[in-house]
């Protein structure tokens, strides 16, 4: 049993201005695995207190002096991946290959890109007389999800300290014992009091009084669209810089090719990582009407494949993380059946001999019309939709037609036609036959948020502009 009662302060572990605590549920056995405090806006207080009294110092290091503790941070983040692994299984019910590979990889991937952006970022250029500066914007409020848990701490932290800035995180309440651990790297490491501090809480209570607070200059953060448009509110009275990668619900265009089979069946599978629980999964499948029985026999025979619970399976999937989330999906499977789709692999309920955990079914449905609920909801469980197209005008007409943009795909063996589609589609990032590129800007259009993370376009959200004319003599060349 874990048990995190306090908070990482101005550089110490601190108990909370007052005891409240919350138990935190393993998805995969639905019993109390731990237990954490929960903080209040007095605690919050005293970490932005701390995070702006170390900006003084930190925002005026070196870039030589942050590679260094960056790369101090290296070794102690794979000192503590096995307990970053098992935090992620325990807290979310990541199965262990899923925790150990990608969850805990990402995150360290991340920190490597961090420093390479450093390494060769351009903070002054002149212009003519004009010298136009990018400088650390201040305090950072960082909220984080509990999907890919240490990924999304880990490209909001490690861009905010290299482009030095200071910062409160509030990791996932759900999700915190990656966090607790995360924290734990970071205290190794030795890096400045406050420069990084972080508060476990509620939305309502912490999340909230990060994103109001007057002395936090940018608020980054990850979740729904709805707690999304509340952390703006709350934001809106101090006109701090607001940074959201929030809900999707991506399209995947499959091309009529030669490589159609091999396209459905990888779509099904990228859809069924993570079970589901990804922002950015290719949730709604546009296939020819011409193949769509082909369709749905491939998209049937490699849905039925997928393995649920099996932890010495490296490819099988686990549970969605909470009860919540459990109810919520089966309720749109439910949803998606009274609105008239047909279910051609999984369905409402648990998996066969899985009685205990919060395990979906996998679940494809055909006979999808694009207004549907399942069409335009974010189900955020291993629930994929396969709706027809007649050319590939329609496809990109019917992929466009959702309220989010976060992201898109095209997959197919004609890669000029591929690029062509994916230039159509209105989302931050749209990936040819699953490609994947950590450095590569990651953010939405429309309701999915605004900002980017990931790479260059990610350290650059924790920078403003400064421009200093007359800095040269007038006339002096750029």
């Amino acid at each position: 049993m874990r048990e995190y009662l306090k908070f990482y302060i101005a550089g110490q572990w601190v108990d909370p201005a007052e005891l409240r605590t919350l138990d935190v549920d393993n998805p995969t056995t639905e019993q109390v695995t731990g237990k954490i405090a929960i903080g209040t806006g007095a605690d919050v207080d005293r970490a932005v207190t701390a995070a702006r009294t170390a900006f003084d110092t930190w925002s005026q290091t070196s870039r030589e002096e942050r590679l260094d503790m960056l790369q101090v941070l290296v070794e102690e983040y794979q000192k503590r991946a096995g307990d970053l692994a098992e935090a992620v299984h325990e807290e979310m019910g990541a199965p262990p290959s899923l925790a150990a590979g990608p969850q805990v990889h990402l995150g360290l991937g991340h920190l490597v890109t961090a420093i390479d952006v450093l390494k060769n970022f351009s903070f002054e250029e002149q212009h003519g007389s004009t010298l136009v500066i990018r400088e650390p914007i201040g305090v950072c409020g960082l909220i984080t999800p509990w999907n890919w848990p240490i990924n999304q701490i880990a490209c909001k932290v490690f861009p905010a300290l290299a482009a030095g800035c200071t910062m409160v995180l509030k990791p996932s309440e759900i999700a915190p014992f990656s966090g607790q651990i995360f924290t734990e790297v970071i205290d190794a490491a030795g890096l400045p009091a406050g420069v990084y501090n972080m508060v476990f809480g509620d939305g309502p209570g912490v999340g909230a009084a990060l994103s109001s607070h007057p002395g936090i200059d940018m608020v980054s953060f990850t979740g729904s669209t709805r707690a999304g448009i509340e952390v703006a509110r709350n934001a809106a009275p101090t006109v701090k810089r607001v940074a959201q990668e929030l809900g999707g619900k991506s399209p995947n265009i499959v091309l009529d090719d030669e490589a159609f089979g091999r396209s459905v069946a990888a779509g099904v599978t990228v859809m069924m990582m993570n079970t589901g629980q990804s922002c950015n999964a290719p949730s709604r499948m546009l296939v020819p009407n011409s193949r769509m029985d082909e369709a749905v026999a491939v998209a049937r025979a490699t849905a039925e494949g997928v393995k649920v619970g099996d932890l010495a399976d490296g490819s099988a999937i686990g549970p969605v993380a909470s009860r919540t989330q459990f109810e919520k999906v089966q309720g749109l499977i439910r949803k998606g059946i009274e609105e008239g789709a047909t279910v051609v692999a999984g369905g409402p309920g648990r998996p066969e001999g899985l009685a205990t955990g919060y395990y979906v079914r996998p679940t494809v449905f055909a006979d999808v019309d694009n207004h549907m609920t399942i069409a335009r909801e974010e189900i955020f469980g291993p629930v994929l939709c396969i709706l027809g197209y007649d050319d590939l005008d329609q496809a990109v007409s019917l992929g466009n037609d959702t309220d989010y943009g976060l992201y898109g795909y095209v997959s197919g063996a004609d890669l000029n036609q591929a690029r062509a589609v994916a230039r159509r589609i209105r989302a931050g990032a749209v990936t040819i036959n699953h490609a994947f590129d950590i450095s590569a800007p990651f953010g939405g259009y429309k309701h999915s948020g605004n900002g980017r993370e990931w790479g260059e376009e990610g350290f650059g959200e924790y920078l403003e502009t400064k421009a200093i004319p007359g800095y040269a003599p007038a006339g002096a060349e750029d």
